[in-house]
């Protein structure tokens, strides 16, 4: 079956770093977008950042805009994300996620999505 797992979160310090992965299993995604999302205590989960296939067309949300970035290993079918200058307010349990079929659109909204992993947690102390 199709499995996308998470891994790399933790908690540190405000200003900190962290890279979260993505392992892709069952399916060969190299031909889809794949797309981070987050939810915090309380709210929605909301969209993060997104990266097409070909790797050369990435999107961000605001809040994480010169901050993060989303990058991918197709020959390992794995996915990225780089958390730099991180704040408290990032704090988050962290999604992979991926459409049910290959397609060349940056997806944002979380309806375009059908494979979602477990979650990472990330925790952002001040």
């Amino acid at each position: 079956q199709v499995q996308l797992v998470e891994s790399g979160g933790g908690l540190v310090q405000a200003g900190g770093s962290l890279r979260l992965s993505c392992a892709a299993s069952g399916r060969t995604f190299s031909s889809y977008t794949m797309g981070w999302f987050r939810q915090a205590p309380g709210k929605e989960r909301e969209f993060v950042a997104a990266i097409k296939w070909s790797g050369d067309i990435t999107y961000y949300a605001d809040s994480v805009k010169g901050r993060f970035t989303i990058s991918r290993d197709n020959a390992k079918n794995t996915v990225y994300l780089q958390m730099n200058s991180l704040k408290p307010e990032d704090t988050a349990v962290y999604y992979c996620a991926a459409p049910q079929l290959p397609t060349n659109v940056v997806w944002s909204g979380q309806s375009k999505y059908h494979y979602w992993g477990q979650g990472t947690q990330v925790t952002v102390s001040s």
